[in-house]
């Protein structure tokens, strides 16, 4: 019922989001400190996209993040929430999540992007990429049961999806992991396909279509420079060092092969949203310029050419 309810409510065709990664860091927060969210707003819109997802610089009271977005003539794509359903009940997880998830549904997103942030080693973003806090086997089904009846229950009260991100230095890195947590899960759970992500951890993102197509929801265009990446895991870096050394960028940027992608798409049907993210410092890759680029070669190169 969950993902007939959700594609129904969907778009006829998938629609283009950017991330304001690319002005502002959520982590490392002095990466474009001072721009607005109207700046940030306007770039988007002049590079073409038609939403975008959300940021630390943005209102969080909903009226006045709708009026801003109108303004701008841009949608709320979704909004990235910090879980620690390792660690907390169903209800707490609930509590916490209220304000964000209502911000989110008064602004016509239908889906929320899920990070697990619990089970993390300490500063885990400024840590060794090899030394993450691994999630012990036995505790996945538990973990599973939580998150499932967790977004159950997120659909039923707000009307949201949720998108769980497999994310480097967190529970749900590897392909292996991926697997055992996505498959433990009931469908109430939906994938976030994040190409960057999957990339850095060693695998190709084909891997998750091909096991989990109709379980993606949600999309992050999130591309790898492998020279970049090559040197981060041999060198002992942390996530944090890995994006001040630039390994992310932006679709067509980096080595990622986007045909299997633009297959997919054009294959399924696929309807949600597709987001440019990438985390790098906006000093060193001018926003405005970056973003645009991005658009046209993900319009020219991964959309259908109805869309």
């Amino acid at each position: 019922m969950i993902k007939e309810a959700f594609y129904r409510t969907g778009h006829p065709a998938p629609q283009l989001g950017v991330s304001p990664l690319s002005w502002v860091n959520e982590v490392l927060q002095y990466l474009g400190a001072g721009t607005s969210a109207e700046h940030c707003l306007k770039e988007a819109k002049q590079a073409g996209f038609q939403g975008v997802e959300l940021s630390r610089i943005f209102p969080r009271e909903p009226g006045a993040l709708k009026q801003l977005l109108a303004q701008h003539q841009l949608q709320l794509v979704s909004g990235w929430h910090d879980g620690f359903l390792t660690e907390r009940s169903v209800e707490q997880e609930l509590d916490a999540v209220h304000n964000h998830a209502t911000l989110l549904q008064e602004n016509g997103a239908n889906v929320m992007v899920y990070g697990e942030c619990g089970w993390m080693a300490d500063n885990a973003l400024d840590v060794p990429l090899s030394t993450r806090r691994l999630l012990p086997e036995s505790q996945v089904a538990d973990y599973a049961d939580r998150l499932s009846r967790f977004a159950e229950a997120l659909f039923d009260r707000y009307g949201l999806r949720l998108a769980y991100h497999h994310h480097l230095m967190m529970v749900a890195e590897t392909l292996p992991e991926i697997r055992a947590l996505i498959n433990a899960c009931s469908p109430a759970v939906g994938l976030l396909l994040d190409t960057g992500h999957a990339t850095a951890a060693g695998f190709s993102y084909t891997q998750l279509i091909e096991e989990f197509a109709d379980r993606i929801c949600h999309i992050h265009l999130k591309d790898v420079r492998l020279d970049r990446l090559q040197k981060v895991r041999a060198s002992g870096m942390t996530f944090n060092e890995a994006v001040l050394a630039g390994m992310f960028t932006v679709p067509g940027d980096g080595g990622i092969d986007y045909r299997p992608l633009a297959e997919f798409i054009a294959r399924s049907g696929y309807q949600g949203w597709m987001v440019v993210e990438a985390e790098q410092d906006p000093a060193k890759a001018p926003p405005l310029e970056t973003v645009t680029r991005a658009q046209r070669f993900v319009a020219q190169h991964i959309l259908p050419a109805n869309a």
